[in-house]
C-alpha cells in the first residue's frame, strides 16, 4: 500500500512538472513585429541616433512612440542637436525601420 502512494505522488508529481512546462511555452510573449535587419544606411541612423541623442538625454526605444509622435520630437530634437538634414534624414529613417 505504501509504494502505491509513492508511485501515486510520483506520477502526479512528473504530471504536474509537465503541465507547468507546456503552460509556460504556451504563455509566451509572442512576437508580432519582425525583426528588421539593419542595413549600412540605417546602422548609420542608429548610430546617430545613439551617439548625439544620448548626449543630453536617456535615448528611447524606437517602439516607445508612433511615427506620428516620433516627427515632431525628432524635428525639435534635430535643430537643438544642430543636425543637418541629410543627418536628421538618416535617423528618421532608422525609426521608422523600428516601428
Amino acid at each position: 500500500m505504501k509504494n502505491i502512494l509513492i508511485l501515486a505522488g510520483l506520477a502526479l508529481f512528473v504530471a504536474s512538472c509537465g503541465t507547468q512546462k507546456t503552460a509556460a511555452v504556451a504563455s509566451a510573449p509572442v512576437e508580432t513585429a519582425k525583426a528588421v535587419a539593419l542595413t549600412p544606411e540605417l546602422e548609420a541612423g542608429k548610430n546617430l541616433y545613439d551617439n548625439n541623442c544620448a548626449k543630453c538625454h536617456k535615448l528611447y526605444e524606437p517602439k516607445s512612440f508612433t511615427k506620428e509622435d516620433w516627427t515632431p520630437i525628432l524635428v525639435k530634437m534635430g535643430k537643438k542637436a544642430k543636425l543637418d538634414e541629410t543627418q536628421m534624414a538618416s535617423i528618421t529613417n532608422y525609426i521608422d525601420s523600428q516601428l
